[in-house]
């Protein structure tokens, strides 16, 4: 009863839970959890100068369409509208190539279409041949939905995700990381692409790196994140960075993405740092109440699985974020679910993030089945549970959030954990705007 009650009073001030609770549950107890799933190899069935692999990142007003062709001679261009079959708009983009070791990628277009209108579905087909698409755009205004899912893969956990998460409609998809699992074996990133066409095609997916990303081999001169990079660019140049491993983007005018990168120099003297300090300094909380962040590895972790690999970047980063009252953290690594409450400096604080890991996305690796009851966090942790499945974020105005997780093991998507946020930018108590912008 003390660890409810402790949940009861924290959620007065900040947060208020819906569900909760750190015991294992009889529900809980009776549910077998499964193992990992095997690898399903998603095919190109049609011919090589088909469109393959499509997906949609979200740069401003305008919208990034990404796609690979086996055939060299197909041109990086697009033709959208708003009606089906009728396209009155042709964007044209560029190419690229990429050789690792071996393997010599397809041809990967990368097209910007617009500027387009909020809200908005529109049809658009790749090269001049194949299947048309569609997409909808993210609205002007609150309230937005977000689909948050980590360490995906493709496996049959995978599918299991991407069916529940396309039950439901959404704004936009944020991934902390850790994609395809291909492991430098390159045709995974392809079969990986073609088994996330029919959601991210349809919707932006916004994704920043996680460990398998990375895929270097620096002994033999190759540089890390070169499938990750060619084959998922991000708006980074729009955001001032330099690097498609971090980056930030605003959506719905309310709400600020910041995507950090866990495997990339983080450290005070670095450039993503330095690029923090000033991505935090532009954001005016009055006009953009809600600070999201995303990255891999977690700072906050009862998990017996990957301890402590956050620790350094939480050590450079942490008071930053803290300073300028970001509202939630979301990252992945662990391969299960686990909710904290607000946290500053490894305790209880009332003005820090809320730290949610969500890396249970549907990897082959397995769950991590194990958490330790009496880690130095646990008092900090709320809601903990090893299974497969996704959260959604839906921030309904300035001041309040939903945050529900669904366990996708079961037929249906089953909601285990859910709770209402409050923006830090509404508490008199956290935000004193003037004052943030100057520490940073």
């Amino acid at each position: 009863m003390g660890s409810l009650w402790s949940v009861f009073v924290q959620g007065l001030s900040t947060i208020i839970l819906l569900c909760c609770g750190v015991e294992t549950t009889a529900l809980e107890r009776d549910y077998t959890r499964p193992g990992p799933g095997r690898i399903i190899l998603t095919q190109h069935t049609d011919s090589s100068s088909f469109p393959q692999q499509v997906h949609v990142s979200a740069v401003g007003e305008y919208m990034r369409i990404s796609w690979i062709t086996d055939d060299q001679s197909m041109p990086s261009k697009v033709e959208y509208g708003k009606v089906p079959g009728k396209y009155d708009a042709v964007a044209e983009g560029e190419s690229s190539r990429y050789l690792f070791y071996l393997y010599l990628s397809g041809k990967i277009h990368n097209v910007k279409i617009g500027p387009l209108e909020p809200d908005t579905v529109y049809y658009y087909r790749c090269s001049g041949v194949g299947d048309e698409f569609s997409f909808k755009t993210a609205p002007a205004s609150l309230p937005v939905e977000f689909v948050i899912v980590g360490d995906l893969g493709q496996t049959e956990w995978t599918k299991s995700t991407l069916a529940h998460i396309g039950m439901s409609d959404y704004d936009m998809l944020l991934l902390p990381g850790d994609l395809s699992y291909a492991d430098w074996h390159q045709p995974l990133w392809d079969s990986f692409g073609r088994m996330m066409q029919p959601y991210a095609s349809t919707r932006p997916w916004m994704v920043t790196e996680g460990n398998h990303e990375i895929e270097a081999l620096t002994f033999f001169g190759m540089k890390p994140f070169i499938a990750y990079n060619h084959r998922w660019p991000m708006p980074y140049e729009e955001s001032g960075s330099d690097s498609n491993l971090y980056y930030s983007f605003n959506v719905a005018s309310s709400v600020h993405v910041i995507m950090l990168g866990s495997y990339t120099d983080f450290e005070s003297n670095s450039a993503q740092y330095k690029w923090l300090v000033a991505d935090l300094a532009k954001v005016d909380r009055s006009v953009t109440p809600w600070l999201i962040v995303l990255f891999h590895a977690p700072w906050y972790n009862t998990n017996t699985a990957h301890q402590g690999e956050g620790e350094s970047m939480r050590k450079a980063m942490e008071a930053l974020l803290y300073k300028a009252r970001v509202d939630v953290i979301f990252v992945g690594h662990v391969h299960a679910y686990e909710r904290f409450t607000r946290i500053y400096n490894e305790a209880e604080n009332s003005c820090g993030p809320v730290y949610i890991t969500i890396g249970d996305g549907g990897n082959r690796e397995g769950l991590a089945l194990d958490f330790d009851a009496n880690h130095k966090y646990a008092n900090l942790s709320l809601f903990r549970e090893a299974s497969f499945g996704h959260g959604r974020l839906r921030v309904i105005d300035g001041k309040k959030a939903h945050w529900s997780w669904h366990r996708n093991d079961d037929s249906v998507a089953t909601v285990r954990d859910e709770v209402w946020l409050e923006s830090l930018s509404s508490s008199s108590a956290c935000h004193d705007g003037t004052k943030l912008k100057d520490e940073l």
